[in-house]
């Protein structure tokens, strides 16, 4: 019981980012726009919050300067794919490329002066009901799960900002026909999951670590982009598909320490989360129906 506790606990910590991440990634591609910049977003956001964080001595700020950062490389994915119509896939690998570069070299500019890892003083987790136990979390995890997911699930299916995100991304030639200002919408959504993308990378800076270390996001925000289509664009499928990546996340880091399985090379126990997803896309991914504009750019008559 000790053991399933303690991972059920592990699972929402490592679950965290990737709901920021995939609920951000589902706003963007909802809207029609598959934004592979998240890579990029969620770095820049883990750095730039930490940097704003360590100048500051203010967390806020630095959580606040994450924000900034992931509406900015929104508003860049926006420039790019929207007004000016470049590949989807150049413009987002691109907006990686170009945000991890930066984000590396502020921080040999700001922080590489050999005086060893800087670091600062992370949120502190929430402790209801005593330390130690399932509800011992922090502040970002209870925002993930009891705010931002039901706030997005219904700003998407019952708000009329929702109707018109979703209308634009089946088929923006109707949506604008009814009035819809299809590139201010994109925008807009490319924004909205900028900032929770940043949020997401903040996390690991700002919370779970206290500190800024090169490839910090290790690939998550690939991850995102995975589970967002395991989710099928739906935002309450996509928080359970990023909560199954944490739990196999969490159960082979433990797995690793135990010596039943000390026989087993780490390195598959570290792939297999990886691995359940792969499986998990290629059980579920057949006959998925895409948002009917996704990948198109839109350029009105």
């Amino acid at each position: 019981m000790t053991f399933l506790l303690e991972l059920l606990g592990a699972t929402l910590r490592n679950a965290t980012p990737l709901v920021y991440g995939t609920i951000g990634e589902t706003y963007s591609e909802r809207a029609g726009v598959l934004n592979l910049g998240i890579e990029g977003t969620m770095y820049a956001g883990a750095f730039f919050g930490f940097a704003a964080a360590a100048i500051t001595g203010s967390r806020t700020a630095g959580l606040l300067a994450a924000i900034a950062v992931g509406l900015a490389a929104g508003a860049l994915m926006g420039l790019l794919t929207v007004t000016i119509g470049t590949n989807q896939h150049v413009a987002g690998i691109g907006t990686t490329l170009g945000l991890i570069g930066i984000s590396e070299y502020v921080n040999r500019l700001w922080f590489g002066s050999g005086q060893g890892l800087s670091r600062i003083e992370p949120y502190p987790p929430w402790e209801p009901l005593g330390p130690n136990n399932v509800f011992s979390q922090y502040g970002l995890t209870y925002v993930a799960f009891f705010l931002l997911a039901p706030l997005a699930w219904w700003v998407l299916a019952r708000t009329h900002f929702g109707l018109n995100l979703r209308a634009v991304g089946e088929n923006p030639e109707a949506a604008d026909s009814a009035g819809v200002n299809v590139a201010r919408t994109r925008y807009a959504a490319l924004m909205i999951g900028g900032a929770l993308m940043a949020v997401g990378g903040a996390f690991f800076t700002l919370a779970a670590l206290g500190s800024f270390t090169l490839d910090i996001i290790a690939g998550r925000g690939w991850v995102c982009i995975a589970l967002v289509i395991f989710g099928r664009w739906r935002v309450w499928r996509g928080v359970a598909a990023a909560l199954l990546f944490a739990a196999v996340y969490a159960l082979q880091l433990r797995l690793r320490i135990l010596e039943e399985f000390q026989a087993i090379p780490f390195e598959l126990l570290l792939a297999l989360p990886y691995l359940v997803v792969i499986a998990a896309l290629v059980i579920s991914g057949r006959n998925v129906a895409y948002p009917g504009a996704y990948l198109k750019p839109y350029r009105r008559e």
